[in-house]
């Protein structure tokens, strides 16, 4: 194996090179060992990257050392000494999570994830964002490490729709200000769509939609208002709905709708492992 700048390289350099690598004039170049992990749904690309930072990924039997290292089909993939299973076709699951579950595989404090509640014989899955310990509703689920990465990018303008109750007194006009953006605590924050659906005392519903999605956002801005979130439930992500599910329950999105709200995702590139 070679590195695919070989015209930079010396022989002595070339025994040491980055497994899985072929260089341009005798092989296809293949898929970066990244990508081909997150489709394989083992992690996202970024967390791929630091599993081969640990040295947790190996190639060849050689421990990976690069993320720009190159695997072809018929390579042998293994992370944490357990072969990859070969990527499956891309596939996207709903489910409603309850509060009181991190999104997270591990949680370093044993507190129970959305993973540890999901039922056998479903393949390894990673979350399609975030929802944090005390947020509840929809959650997708995927198998693939780039579709996930491909729907959290703003890029994307997807609407994510929540239901949330605040307590303390709600200013109508203040709210409406928030398509405007908002900045709170040096922190600058898109623009937001938000509403009041129903208040009863110091409790009030809000319909609120945002096209991003930083850490606690709609608890940040509400603390900004001078609001308490109490509860905070996702009703959708993109064209994707939380329906009639049920807390904890799990329903597949048909692959005929994937592709329609997705119409150019890619089919899986195999690799054999044993």
């Amino acid at each position: 194996m070679t590195d695919d700048n070989t015209e930079n390289t010396t022989p002595e350099m070339r025994e040491t090179e980055i497994p899985g690598s072929e260089p341009e004039s005798s092989a296809p170049r293949g898929e970066r060992i990244a990508k081909a992990l997150a489709r394989a749904g083992v992690a996202s690309r970024r967390d791929i990257e630091r599993m081969i930072e640990d040295g947790r990924i190996k190639l060849g039997g050689q421990i990976v050392t690069h993320p720009a290292t190159f695997v072809q089909p018929g390579d042998i993939m293994l992370v944490d000494g357990k072969p990859v299973d070969s990527p499956e076709r891309t596939r996207l699951w709903r489910y409603h999570k309850p509060d009181g579950l991190m999104t997270t595989h591990k949680d370093p404090e044993g507190r129970k994830t959305v993973f540890d509640t999901l039922p056998e014989g479903l393949p390894r899955v990673i979350s399609v964002g975030r929802l944090d310990i005390n947020s509840e509703g929809l959650l997708l689920l995927t198998n693939d490490g780039e579709l996930a990465r491909r729907l959290e990018l703003p890029g994307n303008a997807w609407v994510r729709r929540y239901r949330v109750r605040v307590f303390g007194l709600v200013d109508e006009k203040r709210l409406a200000s928030l398509v405007d953006g908002f900045e709170y605590e040096g922190v600058r924050y898109g623009s937001i769509e938000a509403a009041l659906d129903s208040k009863k005392g110091d409790n009030a519903w809000l319909t609120v939609s945002l096209r991003e999605g930083k850490n606690r956002e709609i608890r940040r801005v509400m603390e900004g208002l001078n609001l308490h979130v109490s509860r905070l439930i996702r009703l959708s992500y993109g064209p994707f709905q939380l329906g009639s599910l049920k807390a904890r329950e799990l329903e597949e999105v048909p692959g005929k709708t994937l592709r329609e709200q997705v119409p150019d995702l890619p089919a899986p590139k195999r690799h054999r492992t044993r």
